[in-house]
């Protein structure tokens, strides 16, 4: 593997319910905070689920001018100015080499909020008054569309659909563009803004959500016995990812390598893992092989840890699997709420946080962990560490599965 191009992170970004910007977030997440809430967005009367993980006190009016701001979703508004955090961390020169630059950003929902605002507006005012910017505004792929207008690359770009894995898809995609060869950096990442009374709705009556109203930061509860499903939030996390000479040749500062990633299908069910947690258990294990690691060598799992009974359950039977049963795991869910296309690439940078800082998030809300699962769940506090290798695992519906690896620098 020594001839394989290896692939470092120099840039992150992040705009999350714990705050607007990587170091915020992280520090949230370290003091072991919750970013859920009552919804404010909206008024929830009515609906059976009233709680979310919003991002307060983000206006687009901040960053971007009004025609701009009025053109975009605000799943782009997210995904779009964490890139610009991740590519000014990295001071990565776009302009310098704009072919050799590539994008993959992923989304698992993309402007739904605007669909669903334009469908009111043909209803109630007809078709001459529906907005053109509608298609533009709703595609998934428009976040990967923008952030390469606005950088200037011109080197592939895309967009990973793959439900609640997307980002971490997206990681997986852009890092094996540049192995390849095709491309020397890319941004890669994902975001998604769904709290919306539709889309509050339908999760609930899937019965995916937390019912957890009058105790809102006690809601999501990864891992515990008295987990009641997931809690919606909304936000956006990008990474630069390069081949490693070149980020070294322009003196970049490289917070963490990509070792390595796997991806597998359940193949299972729409919505629900395989509970025999096949497709969990290949994904990680063709992570590692990819990363060239054993399991002994992984110092930290963030878990996918949505606080939902099938999901908690399987995973932690294919963590226990993998990797045994001594390897630290914890679900920034915990605190984030469960950030849908922008989930892996948050969790990718709280990976790389652990390693560059010697700390684990807690999974907060673990008050009594389920006994039948046989993992060591970070609860509490959080927790010193020397790990050196930290896993990031996404899953999504439709059986999707990713896992990736982070070694430190």
């Amino acid at each position: 593997m020594s001839d394989r191009r290896r692939i470092v992170v120099t840039g992150m970004g992040a705009i999350t319910p714990l705050g607007a910007s990587v170091d915020a977030t992280w520090d949230a997440m370290v003091a072991g905070r919750s970013g859920v809430g009552p919804i404010r967005s909206f008024d929830p009367t009515g609906l059976s689920v009233r709680i979310a993980a919003e991002v307060v006190g983000f206006d687009a009016a901040d960053h971007f001018d009004s025609r701009d701001a009025r053109r975009m979703d605000r799943f782009a508004h997210l995904g779009l100015v964490a890139a610009r955090q991740a590519v000014a961390q990295s001071g990565l020169d776009v302009a310098a080499a704009p072919l050799r630059v590539g994008v993959v950003f992923g989304s698992g929902l993309g402007g739904v909020g605007t669909l669903v605002e334009q469908a009111g507006t043909l209803a109630a005012r007809g078709p001459g008054r529906v907005s053109p910017f509608l298609v533009p505004m709703m595609i998934p792929n428009m976040v990967a569309g923008q952030i390469a207008i606005e950088t200037g690359a011109t080197g592939p770009t895309s967009c990973t659909v793959t439900a609640c894995a997307a980002s971490a898809t997206a990681v997986a995609t852009a890092a094996d563009l540049i192995r390849l060869g095709r491309v020397d950096a890319a941004i890669a990442g994902g975001s998604d803004a769904v709290i919306m009374p539709l889309c509050i709705a339908a999760f609930a009556q899937m019965k995916a959500l937390s019912s957890r109203n009058d105790d809102p930061t006690g809601a999501s509860r990864p891992f515990d016995l008295d987990r009641d499903g997931f809690v919606v939030g909304e936000g956006g996390g990008a990474l630069v990812l390069e081949e490693r000479g070149h980020a070294l040749a322009r003196g970049a500062t490289v917070l963490a390598e990509l070792a390595g990633h796997g991806s597998s299908s359940d193949a299972h069910h729409l919505t629900a893992p395989d509970p025999a947690g096949a497709g969990a258990m290949a994904a990680m294990r063709a992570a590692l092989d990819d990363a060239d690691l054993g399991p002994d060598d992984v110092g930290y799992l963030n878990a996918h840890g949505t606080s939902t009974q099938l999901n908690d359950r399987t995973e932690a039977l294919a963590a226990r699997e993998v990797l045994g049963c001594h390897v630290p795991v914890s679900s920034t869910k915990s605190m984030t709420g469960h950030l849908l296309g922008a989930a892996g690439a948050v969790e990718a940078i709280a990976c790389i946080q652990v390693l560059r800082h010697g700390v684990i998030p807690p999974t907060i809300n673990l008050d009594s962990p389920d006994p039948s699962f046989g993992i060591d769940v970070v609860g509490g506090q959080a927790r010193p560490t020397s790990a050196v290798v930290a896993l990031s695992n996404s899953f999504g519906f439709g059986g999707h599965n990713v896992t990736l690896a982070f070694r430190a620098v």
